[in-house]
């Protein structure tokens, strides 16, 4: 392996370990250290959660990479994903998976996990999945970066929703997003203004292969909206539901 290659992928990142066996957690921070630009532990779930909140609060960004165990004590690996992805979506997560944690396998995959290694870890093995992980986040970037004006949608008040990279901002300050919710900008960002019916709605869940029933979508946009400023989103009475376009002087 290439390591000053592998440094110079993955020195801009930062990553999460989260392992309750106290000696790996210690050893394998030791090793992450010498590549990202801030590599932080936490010995269980809960710990980990409150960390990656943290971060978020102080940098004003969520890490890069989450690597997690997933049997761990207070919270394992598969809730703290969930609740990691009902915060951030589109996070990247990594799992280590000894032979007994099978169970919890099919679970994860369903969630999207990017990655999994095998445990004990073969830290050959760890940095190659790393740098492919940190290629691949490079990449994202680069595109997202070379994302073209209009792919920013300016709604009603101070809010913004680039349909490239799936961010809503109120005020510069990015808004976490649940995956329903950045589904559900996405179709009605379409074509803004345009009244979206209930059925159109549905549809386009289904065909991104998720169900929302016309009760969901309802409760689904009362809790979007509380995190949006002002009246972005319009419900129409009896047909369905819109967003606002910013209004220029």
């Amino acid at each position: 392996m290439n390591f000053k290659e592998l440094l110079n992928d993955t020195k801009k990142f930062s990553i999460l370990f989260v392992e309750d066996y106290d000696e790996l957690r210690e050893n394998t921070r030791e090793v992450l250290n010498k590549f990202f630009n801030n590599a932080d532990s936490a010995k269980n779930g809960e710990e980990a959660l409150q960390q990656y909140k943290n971060f978020y609060d102080k940098e004003s960004k969520y890490y890069d990479i989450v690597l997690s165990d997933i049997q761990m004590p207070r919270m394992n690996g598969v809730e703290l994903v969930e609740r990691i992805y009902a915060i951030n979506p589109l996070q990247t997560v990594i799992m280590l998976s000894a032979h007994d944690d099978a169970k919890y396998l099919i679970p994860l995959i369903n969630l999207k996990v990017e990655r999994f290694i095998k445990k004990p870890i073969d830290y050959q093995d760890l940095l190659s999945t790393l740098q492919k992980t940190t290629k691949k986040l490079i990449l994202k970037n680069e595109q997202q970066n070379q994302s073209t004006p209009s792919s920013l949608i300016k709604l009603h008040g101070t809010c913004t929703f680039d349909k490239d990279t799936n961010i809503l901002q109120v005020d510069n300050t990015m808004i976490p997003l649940t995956k329903y919710e950045i589904l559900f900008l996405q179709i009605l960002t379409n074509s803004v203004g345009k009244i979206y019916s209930n059925e159109e709605i549905t549809a386009y869940y289904i065909a991104s292969n998720e169900n929302l029933d016309t009760l969901h979508v309802r409760k689904l946009v009362s809790k979007l909206r509380k995190k949006i400023s002002g009246n972005c989103i319009e419900s129409v009475y009896g047909i369905g539901y819109r967003v606002i376009p910013h209004l220029t002087n």
